[in-house]
């Protein structure tokens, strides 16, 4: 046994063995889920007819009014009810291109900085006073994202390739 060692159960892990694979991949269904997430999400705003609208039923001109009072920062609803398609377009195209930059792990720590700050808007003001506050999700796809945010996106990503690719470049 060179190249591994024996756990205590007396298992050969080999080189490196399942427990430096699973570190070494901890972060890929995190990110995977987080991607397809916030992909489905800018979808489905972008295709739903009510949704971008400034009023009516299912508008998030609808949703902004009625989170207003209840917002823990309602100067942040105040800014998106000034342009309610506006703002529905930004958090669509928002979760859009987070949700690709973390699929294809191009930019992951600034796609993953962006989930984190939709989800931190979402929760200061649509999901702020859900009881009890794990009800809501927004305050978990928040602590979802730091991970992301931390490590970023080293594996199986366009950050890789091009990281490979500039130190196949250096002299």
């Amino acid at each position: 046994m060179a190249h591994g060692y024996v756990t205590r159960a007396g298992v050969d892990e080999g080189a490196g063995g399942w427990r430096a694979t699973a570190r070494t991949y901890a972060l890929l269904p995190l990110r995977i889920f987080l991607g397809v997430t916030f992909v489905y999400a800018g979808l489905d705003k972008l295709t739903d007819s009510a949704f971008l609208h400034a009023s009516g039923t299912g508008s998030i001109g609808e949703l902004m009014h009625g989170v207003r009072d209840s917002a823990a920062i309602p100067a942040l609803v105040d800014l998106a009810l000034k342009s309610p398609s506006g703002f529905g377009y930004a958090i669509a195209l928002g979760e859009l291109a987070v949700g690709i930059g973390t699929l294809l792990g191009l930019f992951g720590r600034l796609a993953a900085l962006g989930g984190a700050l939709i989800s931190l808007s979402l929760w200061l003001t649509v999901s702020w006073r859900t009881t009890p506050y794990y009800y809501g999700n927004d305050l978990a796809y928040l602590m979802a994202w730091l991970p992301l945010v931390l490590a970023g996106t080293p594996l199986l990503s366009a950050d890789a390739f091009l990281a490979r690719r500039r130190r196949l470049r250096t002299p």
